[in-house]
């Protein structure tokens, strides 16, 4: 089947797939349970559950804490040998499937545990940390589960630091022999230039999961992650396998990085394909259990932030892509960023919802992303529900050979959740005392709207482009949640910015980029004296979006921001709430939005909050032992509702807690 252009992303023919599906699927997790990373298959953190409500969510007791596996490796040792080593990536959202929750760990075990007791039913440690660590460090957020409808067996499957894909028995931890190489399938074969000991900048430039995999129709799916940060214009590319889950074969191979004959190789000019990498699938997927859909949420081209040796719009980097799950076929895209060199690839899985637009119903497909849009598509048809309009930005820049697209899309609805680009007038004006310090800080930085094109950094005069929303996003991995009761979105977001800054790598090191982005942002900075902040707030904020009207419902800002407030030139000051609290994941239930900020309990310290979904009010903060890492999830055992979230410390923590 043919794909879409920028101004044709719907697939009249995808319809005829509806003549052999049910009428609806209900989203939301359901019968008490989680058995998706993000609740369904459809991502929406949704749950029925009403135990737990505004009455009582403040008396919620810590039922039982679950210690990492990974404290009972010898981490002196690892150390020893890899200095960034380190368990503290305990970002998962467990599972729970027949009152067993199912997880892994940031050193890549996975594990059972009681969900009413806490107590470990197995562990299987894949020792991953015997590769050393990896170029994007060691974390992993979650597993998928899969069960046979005929035998009933029943796996667990997570993908690895060292891009292996495993499965093990649910019931013992064991590892499936008939799957694969005795329980393993190698992410990397198949995949141009991904060698294992190849070293493209620090660490190994292989296939490392972080996400979890996604299954559906005995298909499985698995997210990766390829470096970032490189030196050569040759990398491997993030092609997606479908494995079957029964036996590891491949089934399929989606190119994301189209080749020859592909459609969408033209949009690699000079045969750029060939050599360029990335555009991998590295944030959780979605998958509708109708269609027979998987929703890939494509990455930036290799290099992140700068594209002379790539030119072209290069398909299907920083696009939402629709695959049949059981072929592998494309079914349709769009393209969010045309040639991108801001690191706004797609960060989170999008969320599946039912939606009444103008009278009509529409199965929709709702993307959030780093630039602070929210792009909503019909989901069988790829057809935006709302315009998205190609318009006219910037093309300017000094990055020789650096040829930018001269219009990006821009959705019409709904309106942005986060701040985009920047002006004076976005500068901190509490005082006209801090208006001017923030002047003055940006006086030799490019300011411009979304889409201002990167520039270099010269001694004694401009130091680059200020980019908001920051490259690591608007909205993050933690993602959105929607109420498919209500048809409205859920979105946390941080208000932040990033200035990047170029190097040419040395060709003795066999750097052979033009240009290529220091991975620590070093250079200078727009910096405000004593901590104080450049950017009118909120810092962080929570967003409710109508996905029936395409308007925002209410925004709220993620805390009061006390411990800025607190400082000696703003304490006097009477300040709206500041936000900058984080902008962990949402958890819905019937009657509650529940997330997590870093400050605000009762000792200024970590809290779990519930708000008011219709108005985004907190009606119940709770204090947390740490702070949170993951998002948290809810579930029911023996008639009782849990909600339980991982949190760090010297050892992180999965607790679970429960009213009295």
């Amino acid at each position: 089947m043919q794909g879409a252009s920028r101004n044709d992303v719907g697939l009249v023919l995808a319809y005829v797939c509806l003549l052999s599906v049910p009428v609806s699927a209900q989203y939301g997790a359901t019968n008490g349970e989680w058995r998706s990373y993000g609740g369904d298959q459809g991502g929406t953190k949704y749950s029925s559950l009403t135990e737990i409500d505004a009455t009582n969510f403040q008396q919620l007791e810590i039922a039982w804490r679950w210690q990492s596996a990974d404290g009972s490796l010898d981490l002196e040792s690892l150390r020893e040998r890899e200095p960034r080593t380190s368990i503290r990536g305990f970002q998962v959202t467990p599972l729970m499937v027949s009152g067993r929750l199912f997880l892994s760990t940031a050193m890549y075990q996975a594990a059972a545990i009681d969900a009413g007791t806490g107590q470990t039913l197995w562990v299987h440690d894949p020792e991953v940390y015997l590769e050393g660590a990896p170029t994007h460090g060691y974390g992993s957020r979650g597993v998928a589960y899969w069960t046979d409808a005929d035998s009933g067996e029943e796996r667990i499957f997570w993908g690895t630091s060292e891009g292996y894909l495993l499965a093990v028995d649910a019931k013992t931890g064991a590892p499936v022999l008939e799957f694969g190489d005795n329980g393993r399938v190698d992410l990397t074969e198949g995949v141009p230039r991904a060698e294992r000991g190849d070293t493209n900048y620090r660490g190994r430039n292989l296939l490392q999961v972080k996400s979890p995999p996604v299954v559906l129709r005995d298909v499985v799916v698995t997210p990766t992650i390829i470096s970032d940060f490189v030196i050569r214009k040759e990398a491997p590319p993030g092609w997606l396998k479908g494995v079957d889950a029964r036996t590891g074969d491949t089934k399929w191979m989606f190119r994301t990085v189209p080749q020859a004959d592909d459609f969408g190789a033209d949009t690699w000019l000079n045969e750029s394909w060939r050599y360029s990498g990335n555009a991998n699938v590295w944030p959780p997927m979605s998958a509708d259990e109708e269609t027979g859909y998987v929703f890939l949420p494509v990455g930036t081209p290799t290099s992140d932030y700068y594209g002379g040796h790539r030119l072209g719009d290069n398909l299907f980097a920083e696009s939402l892509v629709a695959v049949d799950m059981e072929t592998g076929q494309r079914m349709w895209h769009f393209q969010a960023v045309h040639h991108g060199v801001w690191d706004y690839d797609f960060p989170a899985a999008p969320t599946l919802v039912d939606v009444s637009v103008g009278g009509r119903s529409v199965k929709a497909v709702a993307q959030v992303s780093k630039q602070g849009f929210t792009y909503v598509f019909d989901r069988v048809t790829g057809d935006p529900v709302w315009p998205i309009e190609e318009r006219p930005v910037e093309i300017d820049t000094d990055l020789e050979g650096e040829v930018l697209s001269p219009t990006q899309p821009f959705p019409t609805k709904p309106p942005p959740f986060e701040y985009q680009g920047i002006s004076v007038d976005d500068l901190v004006d509490f005082t006209p005392e801090l208006r001017a310090m923030a002047i003055e800080a940006v006086q030799n930085f490019r300011l411009g709207p979304l889409f201002t094109p990167p520039m270099l950094s010269r001694d004694g005069g401009l130091q680059g482009t200020i980019q908001r929303p920051h490259i690591a996003g608007g909205a993050s991995w933690s993602g959105s949640a929607a109420d498919p009761e209500t048809g409205v979105l859920y979105v946390p977001s941080e208000n932040r910015f990033s200035v990047l800054k170029y190097y040419t790598p040395d060709p003795a090191e066999g750097g052979n980029l033009r240009y290529t982005q220091s991975e620590f942002n070093s250079g200078i900075q727009p910096q405000m004296p004593q901590g104080l902040p450049l950017l009118k707030p909120p810092y962080s904020r929570m967003t409710a979006i109508d996905l029936n009207e395409g308007a925002h419902v209410w925004m709220q800002p993620n805390g009061d921001g006390d411990r800025l407030r607190n400082h000696p030139r703003l304490r006097d000051l009477n300040l709206p709430p500041l936000g900058g609290e984080g902008h962990g994941g949402p958890l819905l239930t019937k009657t509650l939005l529940v997330s997590a900020l870093s400050a605000g309990g009762s000792d200024g310290g970590p809290r779990l909050v519930a708000r008011d979904k219709a108005s985004g009010e907190i009606v119940g903060s709770l204090d947390l032992p740490a702070g949170a890492i993951g998002t948290p999830m809810t579930y029911l055992h023996e008639g009782r509702q849990y909600i339980a979230v991982t949190v760090g410390g010297e050892v992180p923590e999965l607790i679970s807690l429960r009213l009295p």
